[in-house]
């Protein structure tokens, strides 16, 4: 958290200090919203603290986000959002400014959003017995917002690069697509959070565009994608499989039904490419193992080798 809180107003960050350790240790998001309460949200709980974001504290706010050089922010407001040093990861909304048709930038940010990138070490120990039989598997985590995807694939990522050697598994090159600059939290390309020694991340670039870019310029064991489910994603998906390389990723959605109803998923279940898919939900917390399912959709026991989160 100290992070964020060096980056916020004073006043506010005041505030957030002040409140008691177990809603700091849940903190999820901080969303500030100009002439609004500041919302925050804990372990699923959503309450409001008792100040009003002023104009003044948005500008602050933002000078800080920019190191205050606004031309700085220029690609990242096109996305829509900002990573800052520790991996959290600021969504902006405001005015959009088109060019073309096209996003050009977002001006008088009105909101944000701040998503706290909390890591969970050994989030994804208890799958490791499903995912791994003398090589990891295809694997495809699907859940809703908040559900742990992220955290998983990012133990996982850690898991696969480091190994395991009392279990022999060993470890292997992990190459990583972060879009989105979400799973490695990078700062000026360097990630922000712990994994194994044996990691490359291509940060803030397409997926489909970087699955290819790191086959052929890193030639990963295991690659890692948060986030699939456009049509290039599938083709890149199966130019992967096909090179020989093990494909871990996750997608939005809150059942393994949920896929079929998806045409460009549907294509790469019919063919068996994954040969697990985890259902999470955060019903007992973030991470929490649903389901699983083997590449003919076949539901395969919790207790057979796994554990619930």
């Amino acid at each position: 958290m100290d992070n964020i809180l060096a980056i916020l107003p004073h006043s506010i960050s005041e505030m957030i200090h002040r409140l008691p350790d177990n809603n700091l240790e849940k903190l999820e998001e901080v969303r500030l919203r100009i002439n609004r309460p500041i919302e925050l949200m804990a372990g699923g709980n959503s309450f409001f603290l008792p100040y009003r974001l002023q104009e003044k504290d948005a500008e602050q706010f933002l000078d800080k986000l920019a190191n205050y050089s606004f031309y700085t922010l220029e690609e990242e407001l096109k996305k829509g959002y900002i990573t800052v040093e520790g991996g959290h990861r600021v969504g902006l909304a405001g005015k959009v400014i088109l060019e073309e048709g096209h996003v050009k930038a977002i001006r008088n940010v009105s909101s944000f959003n701040i998503r706290i990138a909390r890591e969970k070490i050994g989030a994804a120990l208890p799958l490791v017995p499903q995912l791994f039989k003398s090589r990891w598997r295809h694997t495809m985590i699907i859940g809703a917002p908040q559900t742990g995807k992220t955290t998983v694939l990012r133990d996982l990522a850690r898991i696969v690069s480091s190994g395991i050697p009392e279990k022999k598994i060993p470890p292997l090159k992990v190459g990583i697509v972060d879009e989105r600059s979400e799973i490695a939290g990078c700062v000026r390309g360097v990630p922000q959070l712990h994994f194994g020694p044996r990691l490359d991340v291509l940060d803030a670039c397409p997926k489909a565009e970087g699955m290819m870019m790191l086959i052929r310029s890193m030639s990963p064991d295991v690659l890692i994608v948060d986030e699939i489910g456009r049509e290039e994603d599938s083709q890149a998906i199966m130019e992967a499989v096909n090179a020989g390389v093990t494909l871990i990723m996750t997608t939005h959605g809150h059942s393994y039904e949920d896929l079929h109803k998806r045409p460009i998923l549907r294509k790469i279940i019919q063919e068996s490419v994954f040969e697990r898919f985890i259902e999470l939900t955060r019903s007992n917390g973030p991470g929490t193992i649903h389901r699983i399912y083997d590449e003919k959709g076949n539901g395969i026991p919790l207790n057979a080798g796994v554990q619930q989160c």
